[in-house]
């Protein structure tokens, strides 16, 4: 088994937990990476750390379901030996459309994964966190629109509401076991999911492809578009030694839209 530390990071195949998990190897963790819907992406992601002599592995697994939760993190400790740090990536946009026009299938899928991911994910983690006895961090992935609600993602909005409010309650509810609980809380980042939202919103705006990601890319302060690396810095803050006196905040890094 090994000596340093293991971080678990779900939906971590591209995108910001990509990002993360990159970061968090250059912090000196060992990684286990997570997907459910692009196998061949993970496996990819997990070939491009192994080529950096990262010590990492993967598990194929949707965070939608209590067992395959329970399993990455059995994934993890049978090949590291313990669960340090657990985040809670995994996430979709779902539909943009006006509040009126949810459809009931769309709702559910997206609170499957959103809201119930990240707390079978809080529970998986958690258990194996206070087995082990040494405390650990869980860390989620929220929104700034956790914060201030964006027209047309109605359930987006609502799911990154209640990942803020499940942070809150993990964190007091592990407090005693020394586990930590935060939250990350991006802005508009240039991934696939904004990719998708900037296509589906030329139907309401009249915009051109790329020109609605543009225009709220770089509405922020600072007047540049956020990377995932952006991110990353700040959720390897929230995995070092550096935050232990912190738990259940949900830290907003957007380059200055939302002011909380």
């Amino acid at each position: 088994m090994l000596n340093k530390k293991v971080a678990v990071i779900t939906g971590s195949s591209q995108g910001i937990g990509k990002a993360i998990a990159e970061r968090l190897a250059n912090d000196g963790f060992a990684i286990v990476l997570n997907g459910h819907n692009h196998a061949d992406l993970l496996k990819e992601t997990e070939k491009e750390l192994k080529n950096k002599d990262v010590e990492v592995t993967s598990f194929v697994g949707n965070v939608a379901k209590l067992e395959d939760q329970y399993s990455l993190v059995q994934h993890a400790v049978d090949t590291f030996g313990s669960v340090d740090v657990f985040i809670n990536n995994a996430g979709i946009e779902g539909e943009v459309d006006p509040i009126t026009e949810v459809e009931p299938k769309d709702l559910d899928f997206i609170l499957d994964i959103n809201v119930k991911g990240v707390l079978y994910g809080i529970q998986a983690a958690g258990k194996q966190m206070i087995q082990q006895g040494t405390g650990g961090k869980i860390i989620n992935a929220s929104s700034g629109t956790g914060f201030q609600a964006s027209p047309m993602v109605g359930p987006y909005n609502t799911t990154k509401f209640a990942v803020r409010g499940l942070t809150q309650s993990a964190a007091q509810d592990l407090a005693p076991h020394q586990i930590t609980v935060n939250a990350y809380c991006p802005g508009v980042v240039g991934t696939g999911m904004w990719e998708r939202i900037d296509e589906k919103m030329m139907k309401y705006m009249g915009t051109k492809k790329g020109e609605a990601f543009d225009q709220m890319s770089s509405s922020n302060a600072l007047g540049r578009q956020q990377t995932p690396e952006d991110v990353a810095k700040l959720v390897s803050f929230l995995a070092s030694s550096d935050s232990d006196n912190i738990t259940g905040q949900s830290i907003i890094t957007d380059g200055g839209m939302v002011y909380n």
